[in-house]
């Protein structure tokens, strides 16, 4: 993304406990992230956050999966996007589509929800 973002990179252990828990469905597996925005449009440090839940999956069948992550109560980013983890993609998909295929398509809850650990990080 031009100009970088800020968000949570997901802790290692709670990555691979969610790898084993939700297998991914395409060949690239990304997991690594939840985004709040473009540093561009970003004021201010950080966000505080240290914890989040994964409440729902979503995947469009045709190479992107992603999971939907709740962050102090709430699922909705700033940007009226959806806070979530990039799961896995295939050949020609990117990242960013996540964002597309939970608009168009919604998502699927997980009951009870995953309790995860994030590091607010910034990224160039």
């Amino acid at each position: 993304m031009a100009g970088g973002y800020v968000g949570w990179a997901l802790h290692e252990q709670d990555r691979e406990a969610l790898l084993e828990a939700f297998p991914p469905a395409y060949p690239k597996v990304v997991a690594d992230h939840v985004t709040l925005s473009l540093t561009s449009l970003m004021k201010g440090g950080l966000p505080t956050a240290r914890s989040g839940e994964v409440v729902g999956i979503t995947d469009d069948g045709a190479g992107v999966q992603a999971l939907v992550v709740r962050i102090e109560g709430t699922t909705d980013r700033p940007d009226g996007s959806t806070y979530h983890l990039t799961w896995s993609l295939g050949a020609g998909r990117k990242a960013v589509e996540s964002n597309d295929v939970l608009r168009e398509r919604g998502w699927t809850p997980i009951d009870p929800p995953w309790p995860i650990r994030l590091e607010p990080r910034r990224w160039p």
